[in-house]
């Protein structure tokens, strides 16, 4: 394997960015896999990211095994287990980040004409066959559905791995609220402390052991200039506007082949948008497959790279491998003690022969009639909730798919956000909880909403997936009665006999991890999300749950 290392990419105004381009070391023309990001090409996986490397250690050694890791970088493909099957791969430190100067802004149409930019230098080079694909993990996969809505010539095909599609409903504002716990965690640990020129960064280059963030070092007051203020442009956009639209893909536009790659362990962030990205390309040559686990590790296992391979073999070498004949949809169906009990195949999403179980919402229960009388039930917006439970499973049910809370509500304020959870139980009654990406106990699911936001998009809205459109508020007078239809994000588990389900719902992000809270105070005012908050059930306010049966 050869490395050019810090290669300059000339950009369209002049600038000039950097990558590393690992290649088969013999003469030849051959595809191109990229990614993009601001994480930092030469940063290896250990600085990054130490959980993730501990992790991978001690979970996956087989991974290990199939290389030396030396070039393992967050997010992104391992060159070596790659190279050796004739594949170029193309790292871009994207401008302000790493070593490449500039104006650090991610997310953001500059970075989308850059990326652009770089897709066309590596088409055009000497060793490049004048193919290019995309691969990469959570930012390296979102990126690539607005890059391929945009076209750009010699990209041939798209691989993202677990990454959003929506910048406002996967990313940023989960159901209309601030996702403040990932963005100020993201933004300085992830991006600020790899910006270029940062003379504070932990960060050490792989190869030289010097700092990585280039030989510029700027003082506080230069970085802070040569740099958006991400968590503010958030803040100061509460509805999905102009300024979001211009960081969300036209989905129809993609036509290129895309094999889809979700993962239930990425609530709350990626696994809604990347199943809605699967559904709304317009590639007929498309693929979904929804894993479990954490998506970072999963990517490197050995029969998960087999798999992207296979992919990439057939759309940028044209080689004849039988990939046609992949199953178009394939899910993998949970257990409650987090295992893999089976993966159903179909070829479509929701999958085929669902059939659409509604539960009622009865004082403390799930029930199949609804109760025989409207009853309302009130609960602190700062307190635990209530829940509603499902009596002991007779028999053995799967479900997998999409799930819809139909709940009528007030508040004793203005405004009120719900906190859906999706729980599951034993037969011994001990709490099905996941290992995921981020956390070791993750729940069966979740969904968010303000209320003040419940307007639905009525072309994109089924049965049974609500879609909001999050242009304008709709604040409600204290104690007034709404219909709201709560979005609660796929989900898959497998429940034997004296199983229970569980649907609590609250006012905030109580007893979640920091990671994914939701509890910015300009976001979520004291005085408008701390009332009491109330479910109005049975009779004319017949508050549901909906839930994909398959099995």
């Amino acid at each position: 394997m050869r490395l050019d290392r810090d290669v300059a990419v000339p950009m369209r105004d002049g600038a000039t960015l950097r990558a590393n381009v690992f290649r088969p070391d013999a003469p030849g023309r051959y595809p191109v896999l990229m990614t993009f990001g601001p994480y930092g090409k030469d940063v290896h996986l250990s600085q990054f990211m130490p959980e993730p490397w501990e992790a991978l250690k001690r979970r996956h050694p087989e991974i290990l095994a199939a290389s030396s890791c030396k070039y393992l970088v967050f997010e992104t493909m391992d060159p070596e287990v790659w190279v050796p099957h004739d594949y170029v791969i193309v790292k871009v430190d994207s401008r302000g980040a790493g070593k490449s100067p500039g104006f650090l802004d991610p997310n953001s149409p500059a970075e989308f004409r850059d990326f652009h930019d770089a897709i066309g230098w590596a088409g055009t080079q000497p060793w490049s066959s004048g193919k290019v694909g995309l691969l990469g993990i959570s930012y390296y996969a979102a990126g690539q559905w607005m890059i391929a809505a945009m076209r750009p010539p010699n990209l041939a095909a798209i691989l993202p791995w677990q990454g959003a599609s929506d910048f406002y409903r996967d990313r940023t504002r989960q159901g209309g609220i601030f996702g403040s716990g990932f963005v100020r965690r993201w933004w300085p640990r992830s991006v600020l402390r790899n910006q270029h020129g940062n003379p504070e960064s932990p960060f050490k280059d792989i190869d030289t052991g010097e700092r990585n963030t280039g030989p510029d070092a700027f003082s506080e007051d230069e970085l802070r200039k040569n740099r958006t203020d991400y968590p503010a442009n958030i803040l100061a956009h509460p509805l999905d506007d102009a300024w979001y639209r211009e960081r969300s893909p036209d989905l129809s536009k993609i036509e290129i082949p895309a094999l889809v790659v979700a993962n239930w362990g990425g609530l709350g962030l990626h696994l809604r948008g990347t199943i809605q990205g699967y559904l709304r390309i317009a590639a007929r040559e498309k693929w979904l497959k929804v894993q479990s686990g954490s998506y970072f590790l999963t990517f490197l296992l050995p029969e998960n790279v087999a798999l992207q391979r296979r992919f990439f073999d057939r759309t940028l070498k044209g080689i004849d491998n039988g990939w046609e004949r992949e199953p178009k949809v394939e899910v993998s169906i949970r257990t409650v003690d987090d295992r893999v009990k089976r993966t159903a195949i179909g070829a479509q999403w929701p999958l085929e022969g669902t059939r659409w179980r509604t539960l009622h919402l009865s004082p403390d229960k799930l029930t199949e009639k609804p109760p025989p009388s409207s009853q309302n039930l009130s609960y602190a917006a700062r307190g635990p909730g209530v829940a509603f439970k499902t009596d002991p499973m007779k028999s053995d049910i799967e479900l997998a798919g999409p799930v819809k809370a139909t709940l009528w509500v007030s508040s004793s304020t203005a405004d009120m956000d719900l906190f859906a959870t999706l729980r599951a139980y034993g037969p011994d009654g001990t709490e099905a909880a996941f290992f995921s990406a981020v956390e070791p106990r993750s729940p069966v699911s979740q969904g968010w909403l303000r209320v003040s936001q419940r307007k639905l998009d009525p072309e994109r809205s089924t049965p049974w997936f609500p879609y909001h459109s999050h242009d304008e508020t709709q604040r409600l007078l204290p104690g007034e009665r709404v219909k709201v239809e709560l979005e609660i994000w796929p989900m898959s588990i497998a429940l034997p006999p004296g199983s229970r389900l569980e649907l609590l719902i609250q006012g905030c992000d109580f007893e979640r991890s920091g990671f994914f809270q939701h509890d910015d105070p300009q976001d979520r005012p004291p005085e408008v999300f701390d009332g009491t908050n109330t479910i109005h059930i049975g009779g004319d306010s017949p508050s549901s749950l909906l839930l994909p049966v398959i099995s």
